[in-house]
């Protein structure tokens, strides 16, 4: 061996050292002083670790390297072991596998075992507890606690938001953080991650994910799995999201503009009244394309939103009451138009590919782009601000209340919901019908007068 062997004859005495299971019987012939420092045995070497391949019996063979450990050759493979005694008893240590631990990784692992003795410790204790720890580190992981804390939030959430929820992680802080232990993630750790995002000019979307990732850390906090939530730190780190309103008309004279273009559009009748319907009842976009014939009561005049189709949450689409929307008359002459276009399937506004599909959330403002309204100027969800501003400055007498509840807007304070639950069903109704006449009056160019500017 190299460093150790001097000839031939000791080459081969070597080798009768090793299939003797490592007891030397030609000491009297080896004369080499570090040999007989090391107590009779030849230490390992890679060259001989490559080439021991064979092994006698079913327990296989032992090559001895000093210090209790040996490699244990046999039909499976080649493992490190370590013989050593603890409290009276004698006992066998793991260090590993070759080649996947090598004889200098191994030999490492041995002097730790034997200093952790020197200290009175149990190596294959300690061992185990070490495992342990990995074990409870690695399901402490800020992915792992992100998709536990996500499923157990599932049934509050809407599909939509859940969607949307576990998508911006994926896409934005699992790559960097998700293999990071909650303990291990720093405001700077954290910061940097988000600064990715920050840097690609999504600044909305950063601070969206500072306040996703707080959410993780609190959850990981009640479970025992940190104790702090950096997030908390970053409050002011990210450059200040400037706060974008749905671009909507909101000059009496540009209204008029508008509902004459919407009377005069040439395209599918279905946008046509999509478009005016949206002005007429000031509805999410959502809900005025997604409307259902089976929603609509001609004999009432009138609506019916069902509460899974609103904007609240889970338990509120459960337990909450369907929203009413009053039908003006402009409104009604709308749907009897479309009637015997659309009338024989779902959608009031079904997809021109498939009836089994409402038209495209882009539609309306595809519709308003060819009109020559401009995405800076007027938005299908810019028609809910456009009714609620002229409202309040234009058409007095009209409570904010009443707006708000034909916006579906949710009561403000933590009891509003609970014990406000006033639907002013008959003061919208006059409501729904003033406004349809004053957007007559604004199409017809009455009561409003453009002045030409000095």
């Amino acid at each position: 061996m190299a460093g150790f062997l001097l000839s031939h004859t000791v080459s081969r005495d070597t080798m009768t050292y090793r299939q003797k299971g490592g007891i030397y019987d030609g000491m009297s012939k080896y004369r080499h002083p570090t040999y007989r420092q090391r107590g009779g045995f030849v230490p390992l070497s890679d060259t001989f670790l490559r080439n021991s391949t064979k092994h006698s019996g079913a327990a296989g063979d032992k090559h001895t390297d000093g210090g209790g450990m040996y490699l244990l050759v046999n039909k499976g493979g080649k493992y490190w072991r370590m013989n050593y005694r603890f409290a009276g008893k004698r006992k066998t240590l793991a260090l590993g596998v070759y080649p996947a631990v090598s004889l200098a990784k191994a030999r490492q692992r041995r002097e730790k075992a034997r200093e952790l003795l020197a200290d009175g410790i149990d190596p294959s204790t300690a061992k185990k507890e070490e495992k342990q720890a990995d074990a409870i580190a690695a399901a402490n992981t800020f992915e792992l606690v992100a998709r536990e804390f996500h499923k157990s939030m599932c049934d509050a959430w809407s599909a939509s938001y859940a969607e949307k929820w576990l998508r911006g992680l994926e896409k934005d802080l699992f790559p960097y953080i998700g293999g990071l232990t909650l303990a291990t993630i720093t405001a700077p750790v954290l910061l940097d991650a988000l600064r990715r995002v920050e840097k690609r000019g999504a600044i909305e979307s950063a601070h969206t994910l500072r306040q996703t990732s707080g959410q993780v850390f609190r959850y990981g906090i009640q479970t025992g799995r940190c104790e702090r939530s950096p997030a908390t730190d970053l409050q002011g780190a990210l450059k200040p999201a400037i706060v974008k309103h749905m671009a909507a008309i909101l000059e009496p004279f540009k209204v008029g503009e508008l509902m004459r273009a919407i009377g005069g559009y040439s395209g599918q009748p279905m946008t046509r009244a999509a478009l005016a319907l949206s002005a007429l009842l000031f509805q999410r976009p959502g809900n005025i394309r997604q409307m259902e014939w089976a929603w609509v009561n001609f004999d009432n005049s009138l609506l019916t939103i069902p509460s899974q189709d609103m904007k609240r949450r889970i338990h509120q689409k459960i337990n909450g009451r369907p929203h009413l929307v009053p039908l003006a008359p402009q409104a009604l002459a709308y749907l009897t138009e479309l009637r015997p276009l659309t009338g024989h399937g779902r959608y009031v506004f079904p997809s021109l590919r498939t009836g089994e599909r409402p038209m495209s959330d882009n539609t309306v403002n595809a519709a308003l782009r060819r009109m020559g309204f401009n995405q800076d100027e007027m938005s299908a969800h810019g028609f809910r601000a456009t009714a609620r501003t002229l409202m309040i400055e234009r058409m007095p007498g009209i409570s904010a209340d009443v707006i708000e509840a034909q916006l579906a807007h949710g009561k403000s304070g933590p009891l509003g919901m609970a014990y406000d639950r006033a639907e002013f069903l008959e003061q919208r109704r006059k409501m729904m019908l003033e406004w349809a006449d004053y957007l007559d009056k604004l199409r017809l160019g009455a009561e409003v007068i453009q002045l030409k500017k000095a």
